[in-house]
């Protein structure tokens, strides 16, 4: 798994979008007069692209006293993270800014590893508004959002126009679609990323919220999950797998495998991020003009997505946070951002671009885009988050492999919440 394979590759390489820049916050607790300006170094997972470079030869050439630095650690989302947290464990000021998952920034806040920073010194009303979210915690902005990111429904929109139909918009539609056309096509009906990893839990997280409920609240102080709604969304997946619309194929799917199989032109429906998109256009690809792209969908409509993306940390122990403001704002500006979509083909944090008519005519799922972002919700917030997602992706295994019933593992998991919830 790569860096932000944890919500998609879209993340990985939203990842990667941010390594060519460093130092992004200011503390709120620092002077930043007597912090003064200077060099700034940057940590990232390993920068699996190249449009960066002009980006941050920009940068430098502006401010030569105050170059950026990357630090690039390994692809694996969790090997990242472990060495970010040995590092900042240490106590060292080897690292400025830290590029974080967005589901990392309640655990890196309440362990004192990342700054609180000033609301006012970053243009936040011109983000989506609910990219901001995902960059607080208990209440105070610890991280500010670069890249953000959520789950869209690729369909093959071929076969529903040979068959008169349209996209589903509720579960029942897709359920009733991915049974009775995928096999006369010989294809199977849905799949999303069901392998017992971060993906795994993004997609329960979205079943979950689709059909009305929650898994924790307050920052995780709060267990939610025993819910009729959570028992539907687990059986709608679980009875996915039971009446073989999902394939078992696809319980060993993450971002890629499942991608490659609707580009490949077998698959009628899939749950993946934007990123697919581009890559499904391609030439070569054997879906190219033939799909469509829309909201998920829930139980009575459109459905709520998970949003994924990327957050810029300022360590707590930054030595140039003066520096790092001035470079978070240029990130943050709306020529920067347009460059992340037009480059790097990522979904940007500024509003003002998901409606920009021209953009619109180069990426037509923008709109698409926007309506999944604006209704989408962050994972679980927990300071915990890597115990909340595993024993997610317990329960959810268990359940799509017909080991449990949903009333089980819902019962298991509110269990399990617990008792993370309630460690000191």
């Amino acid at each position: 798994m790569r860096w932000m394979r944890a919500a998609g590759r879209a993340l990985l390489v939203a990842a990667v979008v941010l390594t060519g820049y460093a130092g992004f916050g200011v503390r709120a607790d620092a002077d930043v007069a007597s912090e003064g300006r200077g060099p700034l170094t940057l940590v990232t997972a390993g920068d699996l692209t190249d449009y960066l470079s002009p980006l941050l030869d920009d940068w430098n050439r502006g401010h030569p006293d105050e170059r950026v630095t990357l630090v690039e650690l390994p692809d694996s989302a969790d090997e990242t993270r472990a060495q970010m947290i040995s590092e900042l464990r240490s106590g060292r000021d080897r690292f400025d800014v830290l590029n974080i998952d967005v589901a990392w920034t309640p655990e890196f806040a309440a362990a004192g590893w990342i700054s609180p920073l000033e609301r006012d010194r970053f243009p936040l009303d011109t983000f989506l508004r609910p990219v901001v979210d995902t960059a607080t915690f208990e209440g105070r902005l610890y991280a500010v959002p670069y890249v953000t990111n959520a789950g869209l429904l690729y369909y093959r929109k071929d076969i529903l126009d040979r068959e008169g139909e349209k996209p589903p918009r509720t579960w029942a539609e897709l359920v009733r679609q991915a049974r009775t056309i995928a096999p006369k096509y010989g294809l199977d009906g849905y799949a999303g990323q069901f392998l017992p990893y971060e993906g795994l839990t993004v997609n329960v997280t979205e079943a979950v919220h689709s059909a009305g409920g929650s898994i924790l609240r307050d920052d995780g102080a709060r267990v939610t999950v025993d819910s009729d709604a959570a028992r539907a969304g687990l059986r709608f997946l679980a009875d996915g797998v039971r009446d073989g619309w999902i394939s078992r194929d696809a319980l060993g799917y993450k971002e890629e495998e499942s991608r490659r199989a609707f580009q490949d032109g077998r698959l009628l429906f899939l749950r993946n991020w934007p990123y697919v998109y581009a890559d499904a256009s391609a030439q070569g690809s054997e879906v190219a003009g033939r799909f469509g792209v829309v909201p998920l969908p829930g139980p009575d409509g459109p459905g709520t997505s998970v949003l994924g993306g990327s957050n810029l940390a300022v360590s707590s122990r930054a030595r140039h946070p003066a520096s790092a403001a001035d470079l978070i704002s240029y990130l943050t500006s709306e020529r920067v951002q347009r460059q992340v979509l037009t480059e790097g083909s990522l979904p940007p944090v500024r509003a003002a671009l998901y409606e920009d008519p021209e953009l619109i005519r180069a990426y037509p799922y923008l709109p698409t885009l926007r309506q999944s972002v604006l209704s989408a919700v962050p994972r679980p917030k927990s300071p915990r988050y890597d115990q909340v997602s595993l024993a997610v992706q317990a329960v959810a295994q268990d359940v799509m492999a017909q080991r449990q019933t949903p009333e089980q593992a819902v019962a298991r998991l509110a269990r399990e919440l617990g008792a993370i919830s309630h460690k000191g």
